[in-house]
């Protein structure tokens, strides 16, 4: 289990992927929604990974109906609201949660700018009504193309100073980062800062390119980054951070032996990974799971525990004063 001393952090956690199951079912009635089975029990499989998929989109089609039941701005600020009464209930002290404003918005045609609005207005709700810090990131899903992404970004930026990051996330096979570097020199014009999905369904290459072309100073998930040495020596020399997320790792496919994941080896040379869930209610898991798993299946000791959460503080997109501070909730 982690270390109670340290504050429990979760940094890479996606809100539209962690839309509870109850509340997809109870929003498809109330919006009359058609689902393909009659109960709730037949229903959780959709929404919820029972082993592992064939791979990346697989996985993600999982995400689907979650987001395809919400019909208003209302229902886009109840799954945020209940995105931080989950971190909070999962015992964490603080989470940064991302979310793709067009993935919420473009089953029923809401306005992706005021889908970000309902999200923020709904995590604040939130923080009021459960002792828990939270932080926005906006993702910008390749998976929609290049043009769907800036108008993405958009309307991100037009409430930037409610978010901390833009991610870049999706199809990260088929829509490589070298397509997006304007969206993130806009990116950083606007003092935000980068997380880059990469490593997880491409290679080293993708790593390099999200790091030196779109300045991503954390990576997300990142598990390719084993296969090249002087990548990994760059990113110790300059602190970048892997935000890894087991199970996920494992369901997608991008791993298929867990006691073969790169954690340990990246803890071992001293990289600055983190742990994290990544899609809490599509998986049926929560964070306190991934460090059984990290210790039990991993191997990994007390003190590489202790450090993964050390390393996940010291990656957060916060000040140092608001480090300082929240080191001390442990």
């Amino acid at each position: 289990m982690p270390n109670k001393a340290l504050p429990l952090i979760d940094l890479h956690r996606h809100l539209d992927g962690n839309i509870r199951p109850n509340t997809i079912w109870e929003l498809a009635q109330h919006n009359n929604i058609k689902l393909p089975v009659t109960t709730f029990e037949q229903f959780v499989p959709y929404v919820q990974i029972q082993h592992s998929e064939a791979d990346l989109l697989a996985f993600l089609k999982k995400l689907d109906w979650g987001v395809a039941v919400l019909t208003s701005l209302d229902d886009c600020k109840r799954v945020a609201f209940e995105n931080v009464e989950d971190a909070f209930n999962a015992g964490l002290h603080y989470a940064e949660l991302r979310f793709s404003p067009y993935y919420m918005a473009m089953a029923h045609n809401l306005s992706t700018q005021d889908v970000v609005a309902a999200v923020i207005d709904g995590v604040k709700s939130g923080m009021q009504s459960f002792n828990i810090k939270i932080n926005l990131i906006g993702i910008l899903s390749r998976t929609f193309g290049v043009d769907r992404c800036q108008n993405e970004l958009n309307a991100l930026l037009t409430h930037k100073h409610d978010l901390i990051a833009i991610d870049l996330a999706g199809d990260e096979y088929n829509y490589p980062g070298e397509l997006f570097v304007e969206h993130f020199k806009q990116v950083q014009r606007a003092n935000l800062q980068v997380t880059i999905h990469a490593g997880e369904a491409a290679g080293p290459s993708s790593i390099w390119q999200a790091i030196n072309q779109l300045k991503a100073t954390r990576i997300g998930h990142g598990v390719k980054a084993i296969e090249d040495e002087k990548l990994l020596e760059y990113m110790i020399k300059h602190n970048i951070a892997i935000e890894s997320c087991l199970t996920s790792n494992f369901q997608t496919g991008t791993v298929n032996d867990l006691s073969k994941h790169p954690i340990k080896q990246y803890l071992d040379k001293g990289l600055r990974v983190c742990l994290n869930t990544d899609d809490p209610a599509v998986q049926g898991i929560e964070i306190k799971h991934e460090f059984l798993l990290a210790r039990n299946t991993l191997g990994l000791t007390d003190k590489e525990i202790t450090q993964l959460q050390k390393n996940a503080l010291a990656a957060s997109f916060l000040s140092e004063s608001e480090k300082r501070s929240l080191a001390s909730l442990g």
